[in-house]
Formats: structure tokens, C-alpha cells, sequence
């Protein structure tokens, strides 16, 4: 059993932007076909294959607007997918990237500056362990570390 909680996009907010609802920018998601070694879907946390349909949609992973409740773009399956189990564990398409960015929140949704590195996929299990030891870390982001683009979320089991 895993020291973290591995969280996906919630099931509810997914199936919306399915169903063409608008996304954090107000708009409609965009529908293409996932290329070259596919996407990573920010719901099932798992490659949209090549040639399969994707969604492309601004996402704001925070409950309130507020200045560090930053807003990217994120790819989503086109088709409903199972939304990623919390108690799975890191998710395989991790193993696509050779580092990713890890950052900390507190609990007023602020960055944790001490809480912010680049780190080896082989090593993300033990340095989210470490980094949520962090009394002022209630939750981690996961980003791409060349893009910075989000991934999810992270908090203790």
C-alpha cells in the first residue's frame, strides 16, 4: 500500500468537458487526434494512443481564483475513460518523462517554495513522501518538468 493519494481530475468535471461543456477559459474543449507517442489524459492518467481522439481544454486545478491558481492547457480522452484509482499508485505514463517538476501548496492554496524540484521519475515516490512531511505542504502538483504542465495532485493516504 502506497504512502500517497494519487489524484486525477474528479469524474464529474471529465465527463462535462466530454460532453463539450466550457473549460476554465469558457470555451468549448478542442477535439483532435492524439500523435506520435500519444497524450497524457489528466482523468484515467494513462496515454491517449495515437490516432485516438483527444480533447484539448484549459484546466485551473484550484477550488478559487486567487494568484497562485494557475490555469494551462491539459489533454483529456475524448472517449469516458475510468478515472485513475487514488490507492493505484504512480501512474505508468510517469515512466514516458525522465523527470518531472514537483511542487508544494499549503493548506491557503499558496506555492511552498521550499517544497518546488525537478525530480527523477525512478525517485518520485520517496520525494513526495518527503516533501508532504513538510508540516506546511498539504498537497503536491505534479508537472511536466520541460512544458510545466499539470499532471495531478498529490496528498497523503
Amino acid at each position: 500500500m502506497t504512502a500517497l493519494k494519487i489524484i486525477a481530475m474528479p469524474t464529474e468535471q471529465a465527463r462535462a468537458y466530454q460532453r463539450g461543456e466550457p473549460d476554465a477559459n469558457g470555451i468549448a474543449p478542442e477535439k483532435e487526434i492524439s500523435t506520435g507517442p500519444g497524450n497524457p489524459c489528466r482523468h484515467c492518467l494513462d496515454t491517449i494512443e495515437a490516432g485516438a481522439e483527444k480533447l484539448v481544454l484549459a484546466y485551473r486545478p484550484f477550488e478559487e481564483l486567487q494568484p497562485y491558481a494557475e490555469l494551462g492547457p491539459i489533454f483529456l480522452h475524448g472517449r469516458e475513460c475510468d478515472r485513475h484509482q487514488e490507492d493505484a499508485g504512480l501512474p505508468t505514463m510517469f515512466g514516458r518523462w525522465k523527470t518531472v517538476l514537483v511542487r508544494g501548496y499549503g493548506v491557503d492554496d499558496r506555492i511552498q517554495y521550499q517544497a518546488a524540484k525537478h525530480v527523477p521519475v525512478e525517485d518520485l515516490e520517496a520525494e513526495c513522501v518527503e516533501m508532504l512531511a513538510d508540516e506546511n505542504v498539504t498537497y503536491l502538483h505534479i508537472r511536466t518538468s520541460q512544458y510545466n504542465c499539470y499532471q495531478c495532485r498529490v496528498e497523503r493516504a
